[in-house]
């Protein structure tokens, strides 16, 4: 993965909304698929999970039932962004992560 990767507005608020706390209750799902993949390499598996590689990193995170995420599914998705080296304070204001 590069040094710095630039997200754009859209990807830059979900990233946000995912490190939020309280846990945010609104984030849709497929805005959270657009944020993995400008990240990285996303597949969606024969169970329903998404496969999420991140560098060197490949996680699982399991589809929701609803539109929106679980808290469950917020605190997987901080765990696959951090494990790939991304935390909150990366999160600029004009949305370059560096990594």
């Amino acid at each position: 993965m590069p040094d710095s990767i630039k997200l754009d507005h859209h990807n830059r608020l979900t990233a946000e909304r995912v490190f939020r706390h309280p846990t945010s209750h609104n984030i849709q799902w497929h805005d959270v698929e657009s944020l993995l993949a400008q990240l990285g390499e996303t597949r969606e598996t024969s169970h329903g999970s998404l496969e999420v590689t991140i560098g060197e990193q490949t996680s699982f995170l399991g589809g929701p039932r609803h539109r929106e995420l679980t808290e469950q599914h917020v605190v997987d998705l901080r765990k696959i962004l951090r494990g790939a080296g991304l935390t909150p304070e990366e999160i600029e204001g004009n949305g370059a992560l560096h990594t």
